[in-house]
């Protein structure tokens, strides 16, 4: 049985597949859209339009890069406002034209540099979390690396929240969370304890809804339950009602915590 920490560095770990590995190997056709129409294009953040099966979907996805070039394009997945407004922008298109949106999440956090700040960093990802919640399309949201605090919260309000088993969830890093608490990021471990910061954690307190396992399994393995799952999930949901949908999306929420 693997410690919190210890799942803190598999969600970490430098050969974990990333977001867009996932797109490639669950849809077909995808095309990859840019830009938010008000300042650039964030390489940390890939959406765009593919097909699940045979039914059109809108996928998006935080991607951390897959060499050391590329980590750099991508901001090691750290994305920018511009980012979260293009995800955004993708979002409405797809209520527009009733596809379903799927999001991948992998991210230590939202980049908190002076030009993210300076262009609405905190308005971006609160405009993603207030439009989520009543966005009229399915949404299904699955972390596949670390899901670091809002960064990774303004892709997950969504219908269900899955992670893999080997993923955490929280509100800050544990090396964050132990400086700001007992000033020494070297009790990390320690604070990955306190955060309940794992996919068996997060089941238990209801904040997400399934766990795919990891452990034995190949990448292609469990690409295929995910889109099985998918598959599946998206059908119930497309059968219900906008007002059934967006009213069971908001009680999701309104239980964390009681």
């Amino acid at each position: 049985m693997n410690t919190a920490y210890e799942k803190v560095k598999l969600a970490r770990s430098a050969d974990r597949k990333t977001g867009v590995s996932y797109i490639k190997e669950i849809f077909r056709d995808f095309i990859e859209l840019h830009g938010d129409r008000r300042f650039a294009d964030d390489p940390a953040i890939v959406g765009g339009i593919a097909t699940l099966e045979n039914m059109p979907v809108t996928v998006i996805a935080i991607e951390k890069g897959t060499n050391t070039k590329d980590k750099v394009r991508r901001n090691f997945g750290s994305a920018n406002p511009e980012g979260y407004r293009k995800a955004l922008r993708l979002m409405k298109q797809a209520e527009k034209f009733k596809r379903p949106v799927i999001c991948f999440v992998d991210t230590a956090g939202a980049f908190c540099g002076i030009g993210a700040e300076e262009r609405g960093q905190g308005q971006a990802i609160a405009e993603n979390l207030m439009e989520m919640m009543t966005l009229k399309t399915p949404i299904i949201s699955v972390l596949i690396g670390e899901g670091g605090s809002g960064g990774a919260l303004a892709l997950a309000v969504a219908d269900q929240v899955w992670m893999l088993q080997n993923t955490i969830y929280s509100v800050i890093s544990p090396e964050g969370c132990a400086s700001i608490l007992w000033k020494d990021p070297k009790l990390a471990p320690e604070a990955s304890e306190s955060l309940r910061l794992t996919a068996e954690d997060m089941l238990n307190l209801n904040i997400v809804e399934k766990v795919i396992g990891e452990d034995g399994r190949t990448f292609k393995e469990i690409t295929n339950c995910i889109k099985e799952d998918l598959i599946a999930e998206i059908a119930d949901k497309k059968k219900l009602p906008i007002e059934e949908l967006l009213e069971d999306r908001y009680k999701r929420y309104r239980v964390f915590g009681a």
